[in-house]
């Protein structure tokens, strides 16, 4: 039986889990996917932050069960995290994020989390995952590469036009499509497992798995390109518009199912002794980033849209492709990651593509923010390290 301080820690953890869950909400899965698209004026700051909060809702329902599982386990070995522990990495990650919104800096969410976590565990004498940790630094210091690579290569090609830019940005909308396709949701596996569309629609199809999933994913590409194409045919900037509103929107949704597990992780190893499902969980950190993004994100979709980079449909195109491929790697891998890194470095070189000048980005800004994620990182550490000792020496 569960004692009644055990029960009291939990509580004061699952609030502190909330109020994490607020400040992503507010900062960086609420901020960072619509605000490419505010900046090419294609929606209003108000209404990117109504979208982004129920498209986050769902994507932590759906997708959020393998980063949570990760944070929660995953990031220190030999020891399992306390109510106390989670109390004191929640507290101190959230409140590293909220100093961020307010301020108007994108604090890397999953650089104060991580940090936060491994902190409290080396407190509690775990061992360094290292393995876990490699895994995360090699998506860490690929994304700004990977994804400000493939970000500046859309936006030359779009603007140099070696393509018809209608033909280009039907074949993008394919490409979409077929990634799509293969994202996978919890609701469409078997229980504790998710499944792709194309691999459900697939079982369907007696040609073997990977030819019935190929062929899947070949129709619904098609079919994308085709609704796309027709949207097109009735006016470039039109369709280029609505095809950025998509784009917010998937990304919108891959955030939630990756920032919703920096929030309540920490709570998974402890829910089991309350009987408490994961969803459960998912529900609550949902619940949490919605409220958030209608709360507190329009401040920041401001500072990114129009403080990094004056953006147009094409180079927003260009920088939201390659944020949602990262990001359904990061959720399908189990990988907690900042979405302000992803969208940030995909600004930066979408941006670029547009002068030789550097396309409107503010260096300065830029060099600030870099700053702010190391130090996140490194002080989300110390501090949480240093906290769970005290509390641990004083009062345990």
């Amino acid at each position: 039986m569960v004692d009644i301080a055990t029960i009291g820690t939990f509580l004061v953890a699952a609030l502190a889990a909330l109020f994490m869950a607020w400040s992503i909400g507010a900062g960086s899965s609420g901020s960072t996917p619509f605000a490419p698209a505010v900046g090419a004026n294609a929606i209003s700051v108000m209404r990117a932050g109504f979208f982004v909060g129920l498209l986050g809702f769902a994507g932590a329902l759906l997708q959020g069960a393998n980063v949570s599982r990760a944070v929660g386990s995953e990031l220190i070995n030999g020891v399992t995290l306390t109510p106390i522990a989670a109390v004191v990495s929640l507290s101190v990650a959230a409140t590293l994020v909220a100093i961020g919104v307010f301020a108007g800096y994108p604090i890397a969410t999953a650089f104060t989390s991580t940090g936060a976590v491994i902190g409290v565990g080396l407190a509690m004498a775990g061992d360094p995952a290292w393995a876990k940790y490699t895994e995360i630094a090699t998506l860490w210091i690929l994304t700004p590469f990977v994804g400000g690579g493939i970000a500046y290569t859309i936006a030359r090609v779009l603007r140099d036009e070696p393509i018809r830019e209608e033909r280009l940005i039907l074949g993008l909308g394919a490409l979409v499509g077929a990634v799509v396709a293969n994202i996978e949701f919890a609701i469409l596996g078997p229980p504790g497992e998710g499944q792709s569309i194309a691999q459900a629609i697939g079982g369907w199809i007696p040609l073997g798995p990977t030819l019935s999933v190929a062929l899947v994913t070949l129709a619904i590409a098609l079919l994308w390109g085709v609704v796309i194409g027709t949207d097109l045919a009735r006016g470039t900037e039109r369709g280029e518009r609505h095809f950025l509103l998509v784009l917010g929107g998937l990304v919108a949704f891959s955030a939630g199912g990756s920032q919703v597990g920096l929030a309540i992780g920490p709570l998974v190893p402890i829910s089991s002794d309350f009987e408490i499902p994961l969803i459960a969980l998912l529900l609550g950190g949902g619940v949490g980033l919605l409220i958030g993004s209608w709360t507190g994100a329009p401040r920041m979709i401001k500072a990114i849209s129009q403080d990094y980079s004056s953006l147009g449909p094409r180079r927003s195109i260009a920088a939201l492709i390659p944020s949602f491929a990262i990001a359904q790697v990061a959720v399908l891998f189990g990988i907690p990651v900042s979405f302000n890194e992803i969208i940030v470095s995909a600004i930066i070189g979408s941006g670029y593509a547009a002068s030789t000048a550097g396309g409107g980005v503010s260096g300065s800004k830029m060099g600030y923010t870099v700053l702010a994620w190391v130090f996140s990182l490194a002080g989300s550490i110390v501090v949480s390290f240093s906290g769970y000792w005290l509390i641990d020496s004083l009062f345990l």
